[in-house]
């Protein structure tokens, strides 16, 4: 089971990690903060202080078609906003 999924780069997220250190990451939905701070730890070898998750609900969508009404849904998401300690950064940008 890989926790990490991919990092979340947006506007919101960049402006998060410049000014307060804080990284978010898309991981596994059922992983817990405990193990979202090891697989940080261990994938980027910085130390963690603090780990917040959110469970983003699925958004449903209905079509009116010719056939008839089509239902749909995205995929539920679970995000971790992880705090680095003082000093320390991840690039995120860097080709690994």
């Amino acid at each position: 089971m890989s926790i990490l999924i991919k990092p979340i780069i947006t506007e919101k997220a960049t402006a998060d990690s410049e000014l307060r250190n804080c990284y978010t990451f898309a991981v596994n939905t059922k992983a817990n903060k405990v193990e979202i701070k090891k697989a940080v730890e261990a994938a980027y070898g910085v130390s963690v202080e603090k780990v917040r998750t959110i469970n983003v609900r699925p958004d449903r969508s209905t079509k009116f078609t010719k056939t008839g009404i089509q239902h749909g849904k995205t995929n539920a998401v679970k995000k971790a906003i992880v705090q680095l300690a003082e000093g320390e950064m991840i690039d995120l940008y860097s080709n690994m």
